[in-house]
């Protein structure tokens, strides 16, 4: 039985320029049901997405990830049916798209709004008119789009740029221009394919930020389509791991994050996309190899006990500590260690256990670096 939400109204700004806050309950924003994708081509059918169904609440932040060519792009685009799905359904707000005549899809599109890798702003226009653009298509009076521009250019603390150009720019400052230009039709949900993946670090960071202020303000549903797994940590609550077109996992971030159960989610997780993967020394993968190795990942309780000290002296035996890290998953620290074990079967059962007691995430990880 689908779950009722409560909605409550708050208007901002002035004039034709105002934000609407939606307060929602538990109900779902997207459905997506048994969703396929073929595409046919000179070499054939290509099935990029087989059977994927997933559900994302109003006001959540929810990540797409998957490596390159996964599928997860052609996802997206599914959710607004820019592409139509071969088969399936998707619902917004409870309504089948693929039931929709061409006049309520586009109704409906206006509440979806997209940001991408390239920000695809208009060159030989300023950042206002690039913000105002939209709304003047839409038909608002060029006055009021300026206002509300304006009003959109504070919101992501770039007044200042109002009449520079796109090359004028910084990566991030363009990026801001366009979730401002996403932002002036007051959506509903706001679709980021790749969008912080042309960035630095740094300023990925304070994008990231960026939208989880958006979110928390102003109630808009988010979802993020990355490979960057370091981004799902950062920013989302509930993530769907997208692997050759099928959806391997999906749950609560920082649930995946401690018991990874499919292949794509460990070398996500583990490798991070091959930025973890260079961090593992050769003389490291190396000692791995036919060792007994596991990745704990420690709770709030367990980070204030000496959790591995303690299980050294109660067993006498050493333990390798082959990496040590500390990840930011959903604002919560959470440590991480992969620990080689000694030989002995007998041993390596105990110290799992002991672990585990101590309410540690304990899992092997062998498979994911002896290659």
């Amino acid at each position: 039985m689908r779950k009722i939400a409560e909605t409550a109204s708050v208007l901002y700004g002035q004039g034709g320029g105002c934000f609407e806050v939606r307060i929602n309950g538990m109900a779902e924003m997207i459905e997506v049901r048994d969703l396929s994708k073929t595409f046919e081509t000179d070499d054939g059918k290509v099935e990029a997405l087989q059977h994927i169904t997933l559900s994302i609440q109003a006001g959540d932040i929810y990540g797409i990830i998957g490596m390159s060519g996964a599928g997860k792009s052609t996802l997206v685009r599914c959710l607004n049916f820019l592409e139509r799905p071969t088969s399936g359904t998707v619902e917004i707000e409870g309504k089948d798209l693929g039931a929709m005549t061409e006049a309520q899809l586009r109704a409906t599109r206006r509440e979806i709004s997209m940001i991408f890798q390239h920000f695809n702003l208009l060159m030989q226009k300023n950042v206002i008119d690039n913000i105002c653009f939209p709304l003047v298509i839409g038909g608002m009076k060029k006055k009021d789009a300026k206002r509300r521009a304006q009003e959109l250019l504070e919101i992501v603390e770039l007044s200042d740029k109002a009449l520079a150009y796109p090359s004028q720019l910084s990566g991030g400052q363009k990026q801001r221009v366009a979730i401002a230009r996403a932002l002036a039709a007051n959506p509903k949900i706001l679709l980021c394919d790749e969008a912080t993946s042309a960035l630095d670090p740094r300023t990925t960071q304070s994008i990231l930020q960026l939208l989880k202020e958006i979110n928390q303000k102003y109630g808009i549903t988010i979802v993020i389509i990355t490979h960057e797994m370091s981004v799902v940590r950062e920013i989302c609550s509930h993530v769907a791991i997208i692997g050759d077109g099928h959806l391997v996992e999906q749950g609560r971030v920082s649930d995946i994050f401690a018991h990874p159960k499919t292949a794509e989610a460990k070398e996500l997780i583990l490798k991070g996309s091959g930025t973890d993967r260079r961090t593992l020394e050769n003389q490291q993968r190396e000692m791995m190899k036919g060792k007994c190795c596991i990745r704990i990942v420690f709770s709030v309780n367990s980070s204030f006990e000496p959790v591995i000290a303690n299980m050294v002296l109660k067993f006498g035996q050493p333990i390798n500590i082959l990496r040590a890290d500390t990840k930011n998953v959903e604002g919560i620290a959470r440590g991480e260690m992969i620990l080689s074990l000694p030989d002995d079967l007998k041993i390596q059962t105990q110290m799992k256990a002991y672990l585990a007691e101590r309410g540690l995430a304990v899992e092997e990880v062998n498979g994911y670096v002896d290659e």
